[in-house]
């Protein structure tokens, strides 16, 4: 008897299933706030992932030329496609006297803003001389000025094969080669070529260096030349080439999980606004029942916590999908999501949808059981 009248007084609640069947009782509701939280971790992962993975295959293709030194104008870029061609060319033949360098090449970037890829003008011998050269695919090294090297990756994406025409910077140019991506460039044409489509006569961008071994001695050699150029190796670049190392990079990042947890924020405290109204005299009964003000917090953040769990789980697995589908559709464009931002979208999908759910929250906990009772 003693038994019955205890289970009677403190009757005892599944919390979980009590989420279960509250999530499933309001199947809508559920599923725009899943979506809210799963667009903010799509926006966070992808927004993080394109700018760390573009950054990061740059660098790797600046390392795969060969060089171990870059010099370039004092204002230049560390994406060369944005540094303007003022280097004379015949600075490179300074640099090629000095004991500790091995090989220069002098090297003018551009960017077809139509096409948005990197084009490398470049003395073929001379580049190619920077490491084990070019690895060909199919075709042979430009012979005249209108000939263009193309990169696996930019054939595979464009279709092209050799023979074809292409339009670069407003210039015809006939596909002579396809070579293995990983040397600086999408597109390589001959120097002289580069220099009079941009009207940079004689002037490059950068002048890749090969020392002899010894790099540091031969950055301060060609230091000694001219002290106002930017001289690093590519040691130090790679160093560079990272996006939280990039103050450009800062702000537009913060800007864009700042806006994905508002997001989350404003959806799930409608949500759960809306929610805490539809249910006032659940509230009522269930603290007519015994519930405790900290037992109805603990159910209704549960609930927001379930929401974000399949949020963040739907968004990762849509990201992913995204991803794939960019790398078939779209293969220059590099995505790179790394395991500490996947941890990251969910802490601040968290983060948003708690406090979203805060106030209606403890508003809820707050209602005298009568009152809530009497609710109509």
């Amino acid at each position: 008897m003693t038994e019955i009248l205890t289970e009677l007084e403190e009757p005892k609640f599944s919390p979980i299933r009590m989420i279960a069947g509250n999530l499933t009782a309001r199947p809508l509701r559920a599923v725009l706030s899943i979506l809210a939280i799963s667009i903010q971790v799509i926006l966070v992962l992808m927004i993080v992932g394109l700018t760390t993975g573009v950054v990061n295959e740059w660098g790797k293709r600046v390392e795969g030329v060969g060089a171990d030194i870059l010099v370039q104008s004092p204002n230049a870029s560390i994406f060369f496609a944005f540094s303007s061609a003022v280097m004379q060319e015949s600075f490179g033949q300074q640099i090629a006297a000095l004991p500790g360098v091995d090989e220069v090449a002098p090297t003018l970037s551009l960017m077809d803003q139509k096409n948005f890829v990197v084009i490398y003008g470049i003395d073929y011998k001379r580049f190619n001389a920077l490491s084990k050269g070019f690895l060909f695919g199919s075709g042979r090294p430009f012979e005249s000025p209108d000939e263009a090297l193309a990169d696996d990756i930019v054939a595979q994406s464009r279709h092209l094969k050799v023979g074809d025409q292409i339009t670069l910077m407003n210039h015809a140019f006939t596909i002579c080669g396809i070579v293995a991506h990983g040397k600086g460039a999408r597109f390589f044409i001959p120097l002289k070529t580069a220099q009079d489509i941009s009207g940079a006569e004689k002037r490059v961008s950068v002048f890749y260096v090969r020392s002899k071994g010894d790099t540091e001695a031969t950055r301060a050699e060609i230091l000694k030349l001219d002290p106002n150029n930017r001289v690093r190796s590519i040691a130090e670049y790679m160093t560079l080439m990272n996006s939280s190392n990039l103050p450009e990079l800062k702000p537009f990042i913060k800007t864009m999980v700042g806006i994905g947890i508002v997001i989350s924020f404003l959806v799930v405290f409608l949500n759960m606004h809306t929610l805490v109204l539809e249910r006032t005299r659940e509230i009522g009964i269930l603290k007519a029942l015994g519930f405790t003000r900290a037992g109805i917090a603990q159910l209704l953040l549960g609930e927001t916590l379930a929401l974000t769990i399949i949020g963040s789980i739907v968004g990762i697995a849509l990201t992913f999908l995204t991803k794939a589908v960019l790398t078939q559709t779209v293969p220059t464009l590099q995505i790179s999501i790394t395991n500490q931002w996947i941890l990251g979208s969910i802490l601040l999908a968290t983060i948003g949808a708690t406090a979203g759910a805060l106030y209606p929250t403890l508003r809820a906990a707050s209602y005298d059981p009568v009152v809530a009772l009497a609710y109509e």
